[in-house]
This record gives C-alpha cells, structure tokens and sequence, in this order.
C-alpha cells in the first residue's frame, strides 16, 4: 500500500458569528446539544482526524476568555493551537485565522462552528482533492425543484425553472492549499469584494474548485428548528452504532 504523503494540516473554524436567528442571549455556537456545545463537537471532530496537525478558532473577541475555558480547556482540545478574534464580517475573520497558522502549512480547511456533524470521511477526501486540484468544497445535490421569479407589483411571479441536476447546495469544510486561498484572499481585499463563502474567492481567480460529495446531516446550526433536527441527528447516529 502506498503511503500517504505527510503534509501539515491547518483547520479554521470560524464562529466569530453572533447568532442573531436564535433570539438568544448566548451565541448560537454555545448552545448545547444533547449536552454538549455546538463548538465542542465541531472541535472535536477535527481534534480526533489523524490528518490534521492544529486548529485555529476564530471567535469574537468577547467570547474569547469564554471559548477557552468552557470549550478548549473544558473538552481538552490539544490540537487547538490558538483562539482568535474574528473581525467584522465573515471573510475578514477567515483572513484573520488564515494570519494566525503554521509557518509549514500545506493544506487549510475552513470550516463553520455551527456545523458540528461533519463526517471524518468528508474532511479526509476534502483534503486529498485540495492536494490533487487546490480548491475544493463539500456540496450537496440540490433535491427540490428551483425556480427564478421576479417581483412585478409588489408580487413574485416564475420566469423560470433552473435544471437542478447542475445545482449544488454549499456545506463546509472548503480546503484549499495554503499559498491559493492567501491570493485569493488578497485579491479580494484589494478590490473591496467580499464573497459568501472562501471559495467564490478561487472562482474569482479564474481557476476551478472541486466539489467533494457532502452529507445532508452536514447542517448548519442557525435557528431553534436546528437544534431539534441536530438532537435527531444525534439520535440517529447513536441507534446505528448500537445496531
């Protein structure tokens, strides 16, 4: 068996986020489920994957004190290396952790806090394909029929049905190779563009970004509604390890 090229690994998770859906006074990556934080079990995959080498945790700067002790210390998370703050928009606190890693830095994988079921298989192929192609990110097909409308009198009326077959909902981990996603980042700074995701940064260069097959348990933790979908979750993976 041929083995497997030894490269360092970084992971950003970024939950510098306030949680604003949730209508509660705790930021949404705090919130337990069955037990433990949001957080813990987003840190905790990424801790136990034997391919990553160090996680940085962008946080807002109020919570940093906070993350530390009830998550990093609380959960023993070795591979944790720093907590940072965040900045003021998604992208920046991306740009932030991306600053922050190892000097020998090879592959990063960017990932969000509040999406705490992805699964080791997921993160392992993301990285092989940012290795093999630079950019990648984990996607799932679209299942539901889209369609483009307009608003004409204050109303939404259909212009169009989309083909679904070549629509793909966004998740993360997105991986990229450490020297790409700074040039994009860059490029992106110098021309005041800010992008919903790191990828869309790739794109902007001109160059492709692989998707990587995702999982539609990979969901992101935003509203009350996710939580008892994550419980079920949870739930689910339990009984199937039992069975």
């Amino acid at each position: 068996m041929k083995k497997r090229e030894e490269i360092f690994v970084s992971v950003i998770i970024a939950a510098a986020g306030r949680g604003t859906r949730m209508n509660s006074g705790i930021n949404k990556q705090y919130i337990d489920i069955c037990g433990v934080p949001v957080l813990a079990r987003t840190i905790g995959i990424f801790q136990e994957c034997k391919t990553v080498n160090e996680i940085i945790v962008v946080v807002n700067r109020d919570d940093i004190i906070y993350c530390k002790k009830n998550i990093v210390d609380e959960y023993k998370f070795t591979k944790v290396s720093q907590i940072i703050a965040g900045g003021d928009s998604r992208q920046k606190s991306v740009l932030n952790g991306l600053n922050a890693v190892n000097s020998n830095t090879e592959i990063v994988l960017i990932h969000d806090g509040a999406r705490p079921f992805v699964k080791q298989e997921i993160i392992i192929e993301s990285i092989d394909a940012a290795k093999k192609f630079g950019a990648a990110c984990v996607a799932v097909p679209v299942k539901d029929t889209v369609k483009r409308a307009v608003v004409k009198d204050g109303q939404n009326f259909v212009v169009e049905t989309i083909p679904r077959e070549t629509l793909w909902l966004i998740q993360t981990p997105q991986a990229f190779r450490y020297s790409l996603i700074k040039q994009a980042h860059k490029k992106a700074s110098e021309e005041g563009f800010e992008g919903t995701d790191d990828s869309i940064l790739v794109e902007r260069l001109g160059l492709p970004v692989k998707i990587v097959m995702g999982s539609y348990d990979n969901i992101k933790i935003t509203t009350w509604e996710d939580l008892v979908i994550g419980e079920a979750i949870l739930t689910k993976s339990e009984l199937s390890l039992k069975g």
